[in-house]
């Protein structure tokens, strides 16, 4: 057949076409399937990755903050960037994140309320909240959001809390020091708390949670502290009216705690995703009827963080160099007294300005005195005020 069919092409002639078609070769067709197959493996990546990956859930927010419902994953690292969009602020680069839509630039959020879950990658939240997928659980803190709110609003007294029970870690600012003044933070201090009347170890249904073991004290004294800021803050509904936006950053670690000592097929874990769920969504609905529907609620699960978290901060236990927590307020000091390490100076976000406009004015008052002092000098009495022309010897003599 393909004898044939060369023979009639040959006495066709050189100028004869045939309506033969000429069939792809295999490797012509190769480009093509690798590309179907490629954007079959990234679809399945991130349908894997929105079911079982790490995730970011909104709980609360306003209508003027619109959170789109698809499942685009964001990074770790972009999390306190996605805060400060939330709350009107304006970050050093654009979040190329299409899960977040344009707000309204004459409304913002009265506060926002980021927690951070450390030992499962997802929680049961009911299926109208947005929720998405979580890339690159990297460690994060909301220091530079906290930083912003300072210096927008240093005139005002805005509440700012960052609190890691398990660790001991806390910063706070402003009105915070007023609000949660009889805030348990250590785990002492929560330990005691849970031994009196109205803690959760009465009023929660422990189940096969024990009040002996040090892993389920760890996750109960987290969820109380939850339950405790919850109660404060209705006491403080005045908080609402002040101009300055408020911003809360809680990072539970009892569920991690958990996982290590039963296992996530223990009853234990069972039981403490559920306690934990609905302490979660109290404290959502708390925060959110404190602030008139006018706060952002955010829930972060991830099953651990790949690398581990190091970060300068202010401990609850360092007294010597903190005095009475309570009277501690945010002051300008340096960065870096006493460093063993001869560090520099933390510089801020506006040196670069202050730096140029310095510079630029000595530049030209420079030049300035330089021109002046030229002129003076090569000044004709002659032509000026009867002042220096006094100075004449001619003038004078008439």
């Amino acid at each position: 057949m393909l004898l044939r069919h060369d023979a009639r092409r040959h006495a066709a002639g050189p100028g004869h076409v045939t309506g033969v078609a000429r069939k792809r070769s295999p490797s012509e067709n190769r480009p093509e399937m690798n590309r179907i197959i490629m954007n079959a493996v990234f679809a399945l990546i991130g349908l894997l990755s929105g079911v079982l990956g790490d995730s970011l859930t909104v709980l609360r927010s306003p209508q003027y903050v619109t959170f789109r419902d698809e499942q685009w994953p964001i990074s770790g690292e972009k999390i306190p960037d996605l805060v400060a969009l939330t709350m009107g602020f304006s970050v050093r680069e654009d979040l190329d994140w299409p899960g977040l839509a344009a707000g309204s630039l004459f409304q913002r959020p009265r506060a926002n309320a980021l927690i951070v879950v450390r030992g499962i990658d997802s929680l049961d939240f009911p299926k109208n909240v947005s929720s998405y997928p979580l890339e690159n659980p990297v460690p994060f803190t909301l220091d530079s959001v906290a930083n912003t709110i300072h210096t927008l609003f240093a005139d005002s007294t805005p509440v700012v809390l960052q609190l890691a029970p398990s660790e001991e870690r806390l910063y706070m600012m402003g009105m915070a020091n007023t609000v949660f003044e009889d805030l348990p933070v250590t785990l002492q201090q929560i330990r005691g708390r849970l031994s009196q009347d109205g803690s959760v170890l009465t009023s929660l249904p422990l189940v096969s949670l024990s009040r002996n073991n040090e892993a389920d004290l760890l996750f109960l004294s987290e969820v109380q502290v939850l339950y405790d800021i919850s109660a404060l803050l209705q006491k403080h509904k005045h908080l609402a009216k002040d101009p300055a936006p408020d911003l809360y950053s809680l990072e539970l670690a009892g569920l991690e705690e958990i996982v290590r000592r039963y296992g996530t097929d223990s009853p234990q874990y069972t039981d403490a995703i559920r306690i934990l769920t609905i302490a979660l969504q109290k404290f959502a609905d708390d925060v959110s009827s404190v602030y008139g529907n006018n706060a952002v609620v955010e829930v972060v699960t991830v099953k651990t963080f790949e690398v581990p978290l190091t970060r300068k901060s202010r401990s609850i236990l360092e007294s010597k160099q903190m005095g009475s927590r309570r009277t501690n307020r945010f002051k300008n000091v340096p960065s870096n007294p006493g460093s063993p390490y001869n560090l520099a100076y933390k510089y801020n976000f506006d040196y670069a300005v202050i730096f140029n406009i310095v510079l630029w004015l000595m530049i030209v008052l420079a030049l300035a005195v330089i021109a002046i002092s030229y002129n003076l000098w090569n000044m004709d009495p002659g032509y000026d005020s009867i002042i220096y022309r006094m100075t004449n010897q001619k003038i004078r003599l008439d």
